[in-house]
């Protein structure tokens, strides 16, 4: 048999009012932030345990640091600017708040003329920009093995259109591993075998560096 209490209407009136209390009382919780990370390998984490990989670390640095944040890997191991552009539409899910751009480094790998590199990516910066998303674009240093003028040409991609977007800009992905103006590939100790992709510990070194960039993303993102 199911106990039944009846209230009189001062004791409601009451129950109404600590209610009121305790609501007024309680810290405001900040909403969790949504951040698609749309990217290559170097988002994926090509070569290394799930746990190691760019976005995990990348969520253990800012959880560490108190932020609610969900980070969607959106990374495809071998794409290309063209290959971010024609998923960028469905990969934006409605929940999405903020993305972060790296893209670019298997264009370079591929000899992609800058102009369509730069296509793409402002592509993808106009679905962003219908959507009102705030961005992160992520730049890549370019080898000197096509000549100054590409590399010239590829490496203006990345501040010019941020400031043309009004985005925030990572000048290089591997600004946490270029430390004397060391190339990536001389880094062994933060490299895979491969030259190209960095280790566990590399990654780690990298996130420390974009962190505080994501910090100011999820900052935009909140307002």
């Amino acid at each position: 048999m199911r106990l039944r209490v009846r209230y009189g209407a001062g004791a409601l009136a009451s129950k109404a009012a600590l209610a009121v209390t305790l609501a007024w009382g309680q810290p405001a919780t900040a909403e969790q932030v949504h951040i698609l990370a749309l990217g290559d390998s170097l988002t994926q984490g090509y070569g290394l345990l799930e746990s190691e990989g760019f976005v995990p670390q990348l969520r253990a640095w800012l959880a560490a640091r108190g932020h609610d944040v969900r980070i969607v890997n959106g990374g495809v191991s071998g794409d290309t600017t063209a290959g971010g552009l024609a998923r960028v539409e469905w990969s934006l899910t409605p929940e999405i708040d903020a993305m972060i751009v790296t893209l670019g480094g298997n264009d370079l790998l591929r000899g992609i003329d800058p102009a369509v590199a730069r296509g793409n990516i402002e592509g993808i910066l106009k679905v962003a920009q219908a959507r009102e998303l705030e961005v992160l674009l992520v730049g890549m240093q370019a080898p000197g093995n096509y000549g100054p003028d590409y590399k010239a040409a590829f490496e203006a991609i990345y501040p010019e259109l941020a400031e043309s977007y009004g985005t925030l800009l990572a000048g290089n992905f591997f600004d946490g591993l270029m430390e004397d103006g060391a190339a990536p590939a001389d880094l062994d100790a933060f490299m895979q075998a491969d030259g190209i992709h960095p280790n566990e510990d590399g990654v780690a070194r990298i996130v420390e560096t974009l962190g505080p960039q994501v910090e100011a993303l999820i900052a935009q993102a909140s307002e």
